[in-house]
């Protein structure tokens, strides 16, 4: 354990618990605590957004994917980015407009039932937990390289710190954690990638000879197939990327933190373009890491992957390099954490709490400590169960989340404001036929069971063959949606035609 990787790693804990402290002064309303008060402007937004997508998925698992697997573990760069045009010209505005702190808010304003909004709560918490788990499980390994500690005291260290912060900052201290993450994680990218293409002259084609041959695959490194040999199974994990974000409650609370539909819309367009950049880059990383590290390397310090970064940093760029690299690694994994128990707890407080037991009449001081107590539970739970998933990689688990945001919400969020004859039971059907097809599909899947040991969760044959689920469920969601729309009958015109009108001019009528 080096001084260096020290002293960076408590200057990342010093300026992010000084974001806290100064934060916990200025959160003095429910409004404060899930959102900010609506007070970021468009670029800040967007950084924060940048910085809640950019997780350790992004960082660490798709770097690591790429190093191992070429070609095919750059499907989640080219997935993940393309999700955000889904967000950006169907989601973002109607939510905005419809929304106050939570997706169950949005979904409320067409059909004010507490069986909806508890549906949708219970989608929230779900996803939420899934992600988190993926963070925590790049953080363990992260840390456990780092200071050479067991993977459970690095766990609980990751989950003590971002317990804090929302406990005690809510949105605004999180908000500005990620957009000085954001900030740190490009600097990290572009000093990295500068630093392997200037190790090729900046000849790009010779890199791409030079992986060829620096992988136990040959040239085979640089086409698809290797990890996805099932065509299907690599549709259906783009299905969930591409569709999966504009279903993610930790991204879109996102678009509550401003004050109106058209900053919303500048949020996304700044965010669109950081991340972008930043997902051309993990190209680098990935080759980089192969070239440089070696896969013998990689696969030796986590069997994911998912160090690849901080390795390649610590090969081409020395000590310094590498402790800057994985102490933006670790400001990134707190961040997303942060934001994930948040939309977990805003969703058990807001939804759950005040408007279904407290029917609407829980007082400030109520819904805050609801929300303090739901971010520890969530927080405590997130970290039992990221201990029994410490070797899978990071970048599939978010897939998994991202599986269930496009089968659960997407469908339910685009009937809401799209289609007239959407109803109560069709709401519910549609949330509960996508999240429960999804988590049942991934329990009977080859991400579960695998007859080779070490390679799944439990030795034995998959009963189904795709290893993410979407390509079935994310249809699913949308068929149960109609099917009980069109099986229970009736819908609310006149409330159809006020949502229309407020979802995509933010305008609400005069006694709606």
């Amino acid at each position: 354990m080096s001084t260096t990787v020290i002293v960076l790693f408590l200057a990342i804990v010093s300026l992010t618990l000084a974001i806290t402290f100064w934060a916990s002064r200025q959160t003095q309303t429910t409004g404060d605590f899930y959102t900010a008060g609506g007070g970021l402007t468009g670029f800040q937004n967007g950084l924060a957004i940048s910085g809640d997508y950019l997780s350790a998925a992004s960082f660490l698992g798709i770097a690591g994917s790429i190093a191992l697997f070429g070609f095919d573990g750059f499907f989640y760069s080219i997935g993940f980015l393309i999700a955000y045009l889904v967000v950006m010209f169907l989601v973002a505005e109607p939510l905005r407009n419809l929304g106050k702190y939570t997706i169950a808010d949005m979904i409320n304003a067409r059909f004010d039932a507490k069986k909806v909004r508890g549906a949708a709560a219970l989608s929230t918490i779900t996803i939420s937990l899934f992600y988190m788990i993926a963070q925590l499980v790049g953080a363990g390994a992260l840390i456990q390289l780092l200071f050479d500690i067991p993977y459970t005291i690095a766990v609980l260290i990751v989950g003590v710190m971002m317990t804090i912060y929302v406990l005690f900052g809510g949105m605004v201290a999180t908000s500005w954690v990620q957009i000085v993450k954001a900030v740190l994680l490009m600097a990290g990218m572009l000093i990295l990638s500068f630093l392997v293409l200037w190790h090729f002259n900046f000849n790009i084609g010779a890199m791409f000879s030079e992986a060829k041959t620096a992988t136990s695959h040959g040239a085979d490194y640089l086409n698809p197939g290797l990890q996805y040999t099932v065509p299907l199974d690599t549709i259906s994990l783009m299905l969930a990327l591409v569709l999966g974000t504009a279903g993610l409650p930790h991204i879109l609370m996102r678009f509550f933190t401003v004050k109106d539909a058209k900053t919303a819309r500048k949020s996304v367009v700044t965010a669109t373009w950081i991340i972008g950049i930043f997902y051309v880059l993990t190209l680098f990383l990935g080759f980089g890491a192969a070239i440089f590290v070696g896969e013998a390397t990689i696969v030796d310090a986590n069997p994911g992957g998912n160090m690849a970064a901080p390795l390649l940093a610590e090969a081409i760029g020395g000590e310094w390099l590498f402790a800057f690299i994985s102490a933006v690694a670790f400001a990134t994994i707190l961040a997303v954490v942060a934001g994930l128990v948040l939309s977990g707890a805003s969703a058990f407080a807001h939804d759950l709490f005040g408007q279904i037991i407290k029917k609407g009449k829980a007082s400030d001081r109520q819904q805050m400590l609801a929300a303090r107590y739901a971010a520890l539970g969530v927080a405590v739970l997130s970290i039992v169960l990221s201990l029994f998933a410490q070797y899978l990689n990071v970048a599939f688990l978010v897939s998994l989340a991202f599986c269930i945001g496009a089968s659960a919400n997407l469908p339910v969020i685009l009937y809401t404001v799209y289609w007239k004859r959407f109803n109560t039971t069709g709401a519910i059907t549609a949330i509960l036929s996508g999240l429960i097809s999804a988590l049942i599909l991934v329990s009977i899947s080859p991400s579960v069971f695998s007859p080779v040991e070490g390679e799944a969760l439990f030795v034995g044959d998959p009963i189904f063959p795709l290893s993410n689920p979407a390509l079935v469920s994310v249809p699913l969601g949308f068929l149960g949606g109609y099917l009980g729309t069109i099986l229970s009958g009736g819908t609310d015109a006149k409330r159809y035609a006020e949502v229309k009108v407020k979802a995509h001019t933010g305008y609400r009528e005069t006694g709606s």
